[in-house]
């Protein structure tokens, strides 16, 4: 585990290990979680939201919203700047939003493809210098989270940028500006406001995880994610630093892209067949990938949402080959001379989630073992698989993690709020789920919402587009120097980390 002799990080500076690359900085382009690990420290939000739902000021002081609830209007707080020396005002605010949404800009980003989508934005209006009003198209229970992710960034700045000059050189309203970006190595921010404890947050891009835990042992970082389970022993075997486990909220799945183009692909055509893709839930030894390859026992998950606001009834797909061979095998897909039942592509973006290669490895064996005849590809994961992945072309089958979080189950469904949504990445279009949405936004009480989501989750758990796999843990090496702790939804903010007392 030797590592490059550097100096340790000075006291006013955090350093943090990152295991993937990141691709922009522009807001509404911004998809992956630590792309926008990165952005929230340049970019403000209205409000800000916690792991469990509770919500704080950020940008704006306080929010209304209107009695038919299709209207959201935030006050902003009083002496807002950018980071171009301009004032901040709610015009700044309305632009953000309706900047994303502009379909001349084409963009793909977490904004208008998963936030837009599920709340049915229609527009925002500076209403005064304080005052922006964000208008739905329809009322959502949880319009109030889903806005608190929108980045507020400054009108001027950006109305004098292309596209691409607005990709390396945010403009932001937060804590803290982009002070330098070594592409593919390093980031390095620098404080400009008062809600922080750090004068300089350095980003190291690792993506090799011996190297990672090398670096922490060394003093070289002080926060590194996706700690791998072969190097636990040794970080926690030194003096200096430390893993600190908690069990996360990305659901792990591989995915069926069901779209008519993947149909025409080998394979593409089997798994249109709900009875094929349930046999395939059968297959894969879910529980043994998570003890052999994660180093933590897991139980299956059955669907979209996290455990605590999951249907209760529903149990784990067990690991039963048989019924997944006897099952492909009423489905009409036999094993053929050479004991190929069809071959497909199955393709991955490793070095982003915790032991990925090894999973995906797994995965594919399993399926092998039932007849499938899997073609794995593995591509880079910046510029390759994620754009894939935006554009809702990977596949046929394809390894994903998509953010979850543990204050509503509706946050988790609304990936798929609408067949046309942005992380819709299947594009699944089975009326029982997408048609319900109109009946959760109509329920007047939490009980009836409770049943209708219930009666979603069955069949997504029957019928979905998803291979059923884990809630990834997530295992942070963190430094004894530094004072952090992480959140059980992948979001590395450091506005309140500090350095141990001595």
């Amino acid at each position: 585990m030797g590592t490059a002799a550097l100096a340790a990080p000075a006291d006013d500076t955090v350093v943090v290990g990152l295991s993937a690359d990141i691709t922009t900085f522009d807001p509404a382009a911004i998809s992956s979680r630590d792309n926008a690990n990165i952005a929230r420290h340049i970019f403000g939000t209205l409000h800000t939201i916690d792991g469990e739902g509770m919500e704080t000021p950020d940008l704006a002081e306080s929010y209304e919203v209107s009695e038919d609830g299709m209207a959201y209007t935030y006050t902003l707080r009083d002496g807002l700047t950018c980071h171009d020396g301009e004032a901040l005002t709610a015009e700044d605010a309305a632009y953000s939003f309706n900047r994303a949404a502009d379909p001349e800009n084409g963009f793909t980003g977490n904004t208008p493809g998963f936030i837009f989508s599920s709340i049915d934005f229609q527009s925002a209006d500076a209403l005064d210098e304080r005052q922006v009003k964000i208008n739905l198209g329809q009322p959502n229970p949880i319009a109030f989270g889903l806005i608190n992710e929108v980045y507020i960034h400054c009108k001027d700045s950006y109305e004098a940028m292309s596209l691409d000059e607005a990709s390396s050189n945010p403009v932001g309203s937060g804590q803290y500006r982009l002070a330098d970006w070594t592409r593919g190595s390093e980031i390095t921010l620098e404080r400009v406001g008062n809600n922080a404890n750090f004068e300089k947050i350095v980003w190291r891009i690792i993506p090799e995880a011996s190297t990672r835990a090398a670096e922490l042992i060394a003093g070289n970082v002080d926060i590194i994610a996706n700690v791998s389970p072969d190097q636990m022993d040794a970080i926690n075997a030194r003096e200096g630093a430390q893993v600190i486990p908690i069990q996360g909220t990305r659901r792990m799945y591989v995915g069926f892209n069901l779209s008519d183009t993947m149909a025409q692909e080998p394979g593409g055509d089997a798994i249109q067949d709900p009875m094929v893709r349930r046999a395939l839930q059968y297959a894969v030894d879910v529980p043994t990938i998570c003890k052999q390859l994660l180093n933590f026992e897991c139980e299956r998950m059955t669907g979209i949402v996290n455990p605590p606001n999951a249907n209760q009834d529903l149990e784990p797909y067990p690991y039963d080959p048989e019924k997944a061979e006897q099952m492909l095998d009423e489905a009409g897909w036999p094993r053929g001379e050479g004991g190929t039942r069809f071959p497909i592509r199955f393709q991955a973006g490793p070095g982003r989630y915790l032991n990925d290669a090894s999973v995906v490895q797994a995965i594919a064996q399993y399926l092998g073992d039932v007849g499938l005849d899997v073609e794995l590809d593995l591509m880079e994961w910046s510029s390759v698989y994620i754009p894939l992945i935006r554009e809702r072309n990977a596949g046929p089958l394809y390894f994903i993690g998509s953010g979850g979080a543990l204050w509503s189950p509706l946050y988790d469904m609304a990936d798929l709020s609408a067949v046309d949504a942005g992380t819709n990445y299947t594009h699944w279009d089975d009326p029982r789920w997408f048609d319900r949405w109109a009946d959760i936004n109509a329920a007047e009480t939490d009980e009836e919402r409770r049943v209708i989501i219930d009666e979603m989750l069955e069949v997504f758990y029957e019928d979905g587009p998803w291979l059923h796999l884990y809630f990834q843990p997530d295992f942070y090496g963190v430094s004894d120097r530094i004072n952090w702790e992480p959140r059980p939804d992948e979001k590395i903010y450091l506005f309140g980390a500090e350095v141990t007392p001595s």
